[in-house]
């Protein structure tokens, strides 16, 4: 938990238009979480070895907020907030088809563990999503380059494409809500190109593809970064699993687009 503790202190904010002090701190709700004995061991040991759960503090997460993880597989990043959020908040966790394949009993086991109604399974194709309006914070973890990514014929159906997920995510939240994305950074200046080999994508490309969605940009943070990873190498490499250099970008949905 040091390890965590000294990331989150450590956590850099680069803003736009808005100082950091104007969000709340929610730091210690998520390091409370997870901190608490009653979680899943090999969650504990994913929260030391990948430290991505740091950005929620970023994202401003908190009881009360309705929240909708989309591609949210097992449900790890879902688990982690509908505790943060309480039982006077609701967490979506989304898959469409293919992903559903990723989740297997976990997704389940995670909702059957909360209170019911507390975390929901959205199992949905993105342009199917809804939810119209009722959003208070979107997460997109390590799945938004796959808007730009194509399966080879023997890999099966994909039907993820940029537009509709956009559209999706901003359409779901409110006016004032906020969206956390979160990636495996590929080289500056390769754009999405490397999405479909590495399955990394550019952190600016990423910025400015959800600014021209409508989306305002609101702050980064450095936490998940990792120097020694030279964006090469496709991120299922054994040699950087789990470590690849990550990006977090917050963004906010306009009162008015």
């Amino acid at each position: 938990m040091r390890a965590l503790t000294l990331a989150f202190s450590c956590m850099s904010l680069a803003c736009a238009g808005e100082s950091p002090a104007a969000f709340r701190d929610t730091r210690a709700e998520v390091a409370a979480v997870l901190a608490a004995s009653e979680r899943d061991a090999k969650d504990l040991e994913r929260d030391a070895r990948d430290r991505r759960v740091e950005a929620l503090g970023l994202a401003g997460l908190a009881p009360g907020m309705r929240v909708l993880d989309v591609f949210s597989g097992g449900g790890y990043f879902a688990e982690i907030a509908a505790r943060v959020v309480g039982e006077s908040g609701k967490v979506y966790a989304h898959n469409n088809r293919a992903y559903l394949s990723f989740a297997g009993e976990a997704l389940e086991a995670r909702r059957a563990a909360r209170p019911p109604g507390q975390l929901v399974r959205l199992d949905r194709e993105i342009d199917g999503v809804g939810l119209a309006g009722e959003i208070d914070l979107a997460l997109i973890v390590m799945a938004y380059h796959d808007a730009y990514w194509q399966p080879k014929p023997e890999e099966g159906e994909w039907t993820v494409t940029r537009d509709p997920l956009m559209q999706a995510i901003f359409d779901a939240l409110r006016p004032g809500g906020r969206l956390l994305v979160v990636d495996h950074a590929a080289a500056n200046g390769s754009g999405s190109s490397a999405a479909q080999d590495l399955h990394r994508i550019d952190e600016a490309f990423a910025r400015a593809d959800f600014e021209r969605a409508g989306f305002r940009f609101v702050a980064s943070s450095d936490a998940l970064r990792n120097a020694s990873d030279d964006r090469t190498a496709n991120v299922f490499d054994p040699a950087i699993r789990g470590k690849t250099d990550r990006f977090a970008l917050l963004f906010e949905k306009p009162a008015s687009r």
